[in-house]
């Protein structure tokens, strides 16, 4: 008795009409009826939960029914990245690394202990850091789905805010607020875009691993807890045109993703610079001077401000932070593509906090970049495949079947090789040096 009593206290505290509603206005003059306008509910926030379970479903049909057999028929391979043979002292020595308690692991050192390349050492580690990382092909993939699900977003976004006047005057988010009929067009792009949001935030541990893992799971409660709160308070007619606003960008992003996962480089470099422009346009262009100038300007001249209404913007300042440091990301991406040597790699400096992803097999290397991919200025291509380093339970190491197959002349000499044809032996991936 003594805990409901206090439940319906806190409820009553929570749930306090000067907190949630504009001045004058009850709980009663915003509930839904038929005859009337559509108010929403707090209740229907629930509904996006369980349909977020489903959209994970939808995704791993999407993922290994479509985007698979696409990634596989434009040269991806569906194989996993093997551990390297077990070598207690370089494990040690990863280990070490992995935990942060040394900077960089010594490859010179260790392989006069082990007698070993340094090459070997490098590689070894190179293999066991990727060691359980997703390949490729599952970046592809998940990147696939999410392409699919910003454009699915955007269009269905675009074809229910067309014909609302808010949409052409923002200033109707606020007259007559908060007695704003919800239409079904309107319900359903709140719902799905809850889910898909609820998705993300559960996947999120166990997709790949990003160097703004945290920045992206503040942004996906954040966003949660904007729609949940424009939800709440009826402020739907704002709460969508963030979310048609935010969609655009994403669109392209995974789109040169996809390029760049394929190798597809030109298409990655054009829809990466419409990225580009589309995101600063959107996010920093019409997000702060079209939506927040009107929620903190012109609202409070229409509206009577209340305290859930400053939590709103609040939310919508957090959005504003998160996308300046994304655009900084953005543009130190476009620089180093634009302005960087010749033989540097242009690094997504979102992707995952691992350097090196192994595409093909343990014995191809692809490192995960976004922009051009360069060869040294005679444009000589060396395709690379490790050999097997057979190391020893001891440490002790042996290396077989390092091959060199040649379609032309090879010569070395001052650490430089011109490498005319294939070459299939223990090197660096996507490096052709000319002497």
């Amino acid at each position: 008795m003594i805990t409901r009593e206090i439940g319906q206290q806190l409820s009553g505290w929570f749930w306090s009409e000067s907190v949630w509603l504009p001045p004058n206005v009850t709980w009663k003059d915003v509930q839904p009826h038929p005859s009337h306008i559509y108010y929403t509910q707090f209740s229907d926030l629930w509904y996006p939960i369980p349909a977020a379970a489903l959209i994970v479903l939808v995704r791993y049909f999407f993922e290994r029914r479509l985007f698979k057999p696409l990634g596989i028929s434009l040269g991806l391979k569906a194989t996993k990245h093997k551990n390297p043979p077990t070598n207690d002292v370089l494990e040690k020595e990863y280990q070490l690394l992995k935990s942060k308690k040394i900077n960089k692991i010594n490859s010179s050192k260790l392989a006069l202990e082990l007698g070993m390349g340094e090459r070997q050492v490098d590689y070894w580690i190179k293999r066991r850091r990727l060691h359980g990382k997703p390949c490729t092909l599952d970046k592809f993939c998940e990147t696939g789905w999410r392409w699919f699900y910003y454009s699915s977003a955007f269009i269905y976004g675009i074809c229910c805010l067309w014909n609302k006047p808010w949409l052409w005057n923002i200033k109707d988010c606020w007259y007559n607020y908060p007695h704003h009929d919800v239409p079904n067009d309107v319900w359903w792009y709140y719902m799905f875009e809850l889910a898909f949001y609820w998705s993300l935030t559960f996947t999120q541990f166990f997709d790949v691993k990003r160097k703004d893992f945290a920045e992206m799971f503040v942004h996906h409660i954040t966003t949660i807890a904007l729609l949940a709160f424009s939800w709440t308070c009826n402020l739907t007619r704002c709460g969508a045109l963030v979310l048609v606003v935010h969609d655009f960008a994403d669109i392209f992003l995974e789109a040169a993703k996809m390029c760049n996962y394929t190798n597809y480089q030109k298409a990655c470099d054009i829809i990466f610079g419409v990225f580009t422009v589309a995101w600063i346009v959107t996010r920093l262009g019409l997000f702060p001077t079209w939506i927040l100038y009107s929620t903190t300007i012109e609202a409070p001249q229409i509206v009577e401000m209340f305290p859930a209404y400053y939590i709103f913007n609040g939310l919508l300042s957090i959005l504003l932070v998160l996308h300046t440091i994304w655009t900084y990301f953005i543009l130190k991406l476009v620089y180093n593509a634009a302005w960087a040597k010749p033989d540097d790699e242009r690094k997504d400096t979102r992707s995952d906090s691992s350097e090196v992803t192994l595409t093909q097999s343990d014995s191809e290397h692809e490192s995960d970049t976004v922009g051009p991919k360069t060869n040294t200025s005679s444009n000589k291509h060396c395709s690379e495949s490790a050999a097997d380093a057979q190391i020893n339970m001891n440490g002790k190491a042996s290396l077989a079947d390092s091959q060199m197959e040649m379609n032309g002349r090879t010569s070395l000499g001052d650490g430089e090789m011109e490498l005319n044809g294939y070459c299939n032996g223990l090197t660096s991936p996507n490096v052709s040096i000319v002497k």
